[in-house]
Formats: C-alpha cells, structure tokens, sequence
C-alpha cells in the first residue's frame, strides 16, 4: 500500500511552524493526496520546450515562474497555463510572499487543486518540505522490543516475552543512559538506507516492569533520560540460555537482522541468572562503535593469532 498524506496536513500546526504555509484558494480540495516527497518547479516546463509535468508532485510558483508568466502576452499565456492545466498535482504554493496573479487563481478553480502561499524563498521552503514529506511518507513498521540510546548507539533490545528486556533497558538507564521506547517501537526507513525507531505517542516515556507495573521514565529520571527519536544502529536479542546450544564466543560470526529491507548488526546474547545483561549490551554498545570506527577486535584478534602461528611454523622449520 502507498503511504500518502492529505494536503491538509501542511497546514496542521507541526508541520505549519516549519513550512508556514497559508492557503488561499480551493480549501474544499484539501483532501487531494501527497504520494511522493519530490517536488517540482515548472521551470522551462512552461515554455513547452521540454517534457510534461509529473502528476504526483507539488508544484512550485517561485519568483521566476511567476514572473516569466506575468510576462506573457496573453496568446503565450494560454498556451503556458495549457501545460499546466494537462496535469493533475496535489496542490500548487506560491513561494516568497508574492501575491498570487488571478490567472493562477482560475487555474487552480478549474483544476479542482488547492493554491497555498508561504514567505519562505523557494530554496528554503523546498529543502523544508521535502525533509518533511520524507519524514511522513517513510515505509514504517512497528517491532516488539526496547529501543534505547547507549553512548549514541542506537540499540533494539527483542527476544521472547518476559526474558528481561526492559529489566536490561532499566538498568541502562540507571546508568545514564536514554529510553527511546518499550514494547512497540515504530520504525521508519528514511532515504537512502537509514532506519529510525521512535515510540507511539501512547507509551511515549512509559515501560512496563514485571512486580513493578507501568513507570514514567521521564517523571522518574528526568528529561535526560529519553530521547524522541534515534537512528537504529544494533539489534540486540536476548536468549534464554540453553547449554545444549553454541553461542558465539570469538566474535567472528557476522549476523544480520532485516527491517524494511535493511540489514543491521545482530547479537544473540544468552540470559542467565548471575549474567548482567546491561553490562554486556553497554560493551556491545562501545564495541559497535569501535567498528564503526573501522576497527573490529575480533578480526584484529584473529590477524594477530595467524601471525603468531605463522612465526611458529617459520621457527620450527628452522631449528
């Protein structure tokens, strides 16, 4: 299914502290949908000399569009306004503050599509909206889990009900470090490659601890202690222990967790009573960042060990 958004929600008081938009004309059409973040300036479009106009974007009305059509003899005009008039767009925003020419005024009558204006400059107003409709039109999928923020690694923490998720996540935070969310976290893939966690405004700030029951993380701990939103960076997963099974003890066994077509860095991590669970996912947080950095202990581990058996092997056939 296609994520899309009315035209109405430009205008929504989020969304319209940032883009400033006001509409002018057509309020009855502001169910008209936004399908695509890209957005388009007609440009030379209105000269006829190049392609047609996509049916799917927003259409821009900055200083030379308007201006190049003001200039117009009214022959040319029509003919521009044609161009115009052959392709649908979710709505048409005049940039600058300019004042809208009536012609534009009776495009967007006939067109059935909403005029809005915004004293942004064109520039500004398009780098705005196109981070804004991204954010919005995200594919998004929701996963059970914790999300916290441990050194400014964003870590999901999953595994079984009641093996000690947020047991874990409370013990980070204790330490210092910042909830995102608990239970469901809402991720979104943001363009090209990155996945963001967030929490439902439902639970925002809230866990659940089992004999404890439903804690405000923020109330409790202070403003430092939560964070809105973070890019995901380590997907952690609890395990219950299970001595028949092998667990990775070298750190050479590369695994990856898919969300919305992304892979991410997977660690199993056994529980058991005794273990500390926030100590080791806190390592994992700093060993992450190591690799981030380009050095991975492990493989510089395993480089050292062949070289020390090769100079072994090198003596022995010495002596």
């Amino acid at each position: 299914m296609t994520a899309n958004i009315p035209v109405s929600e430009l205008l929504k008081q989020e969304l319209a502290s940032r883009l400033k938009l006001k509409i002018i004309s057509g309020e009855k059409w502001l169910k008209k949908k936004i399908t695509t973040a890209r957005i388009q300036k007609p440009g030379l479009l209105l000269t006829g000399l190049l392609g047609k106009l996509h049916s799917d974007r927003i259409l821009i009305f900055g200083k030379a569009e308007i201006g190049y059509l003001k200039s117009l003899p009214q022959e040319m005009l029509v003919a521009s306004l044609k161009t115009l008039e052959e392709t649908p767009s979710p709505c048409y925003v005049v940039t600058r503050g300019q004042k809208a020419p009536q012609f534009l005024y009776q495009l967007a009558e006939r067109k059935k599509t909403p005029l809005l204006k915004t004293p942004l400059t064109t520039s500004l107003f398009i780098d705005r909206i196109t981070k804004c409709l991204e954010e919005r039109l995200a594919p998004t999928a929701t996963v059970h889990g914790v999300f916290v923020d441990v050194l400014g690694v964003g870590i999901l923490i999953i595994g079984k009900s009641g093996v000690g998720k947020s047991e874990c996540a409370l013990d980070l935070i204790t330490r210092g470090y910042r909830l995102i969310s608990d239970d469901i976290v809402l991720i979104k893939r943001m363009p090209p490659a990155t996945i963001f966690g967030m929490a439902v405004d439902v639970i925002k700030y809230h866990m659940e601890v089992r004999g404890l029951g439903i804690i405000n993380v923020k109330d409790l701990f202070g403003i430092t202690a939560i964070r809105e939103k973070k890019q995901l960076d380590l997907i952690v997963e609890l395990v219950t222990w299970n001595p028949e099974e092998g667990y990775d003890r070298l750190g050479f066994d590369v695994r990856k967790y898919e969300i919305l077509g992304v892979e991410l860095p997977h660690l199993r991590i056994p529980v058991s009573p005794g273990r500390s669970v926030a100590t080791i996912v806190e390592v994992a947080a700093r060993n992450q960042i190591l690799k981030i950095m380009g050095y991975d202990s492990a493989l510089a581990f395993h480089k050292q060990l062949n070289n020390a058996i090769g100079k072994g092997k090198k003596l022995n056939k010495t002596t």
